[in-house]
């Protein structure tokens, strides 16, 4: 890997994930945007998630780090270089060693088209950026649950 994935271990506040990553230490959350600050701040907003996170630049390095330990949730930025999210999300909902993992979008688009785009690609979420703490903790918490 290009050393682009990190991972940091993470408090709990009961918030467990339901696929093989997360275990009883709570949900394994990958975050993938190719902008370093949103990959910062992201990971500043989990602070309080029990668990852990992992973060990729681009969607070939989300696909590596998937390889290496199967998150229970991903962040996906949609406006990436090569492989935009809708594509990495799509190519992910369509294998079935992957389908389950759930997916939230965090785009800077937040037309309805968009919203609709995502679910049609298999996207369990969407958020527009900027996106709040609370709002954020809030929709993982959401789509964990289902």
């Amino acid at each position: 890997m290009s050393g682009c994935v990190s991972t940091v271990r993470r408090g709990l506040d009961g918030v467990a994930g339901p696929g093989s990553g997360g275990g009883a230490g709570g949900p394994h959350v990958l975050i993938v945007d190719d902008n370093e600050q949103n990959l910062e701040l992201l990971e500043a907003y989990l602070d309080d998630l029990h668990g852990t996170t992992a973060t990729a630049t681009d969607a070939h390095d989300a696909l590596a780090a998937i390889g290496v330990r199967r998150p229970d949730l991903i962040l996906l930025d949609v406006m990436m270089p090569r492989m935009s999210g809708f594509q990495l999300c799509q190519k992910l909902k369509e294998d079935p060693a992957t389908r389950g993992i759930r997916i939230v979008l965090v785009t800077a688009l937040n037309e309805l088209s968009d919203v609709e785009r995502g679910s049609d690609v298999g996207a369990d979420g969407f958020l527009s950026k900027p996106v709040s703490r609370p709002d954020l903790l809030a929709k993982i918490r959401e789509v964990l649950a289902r």
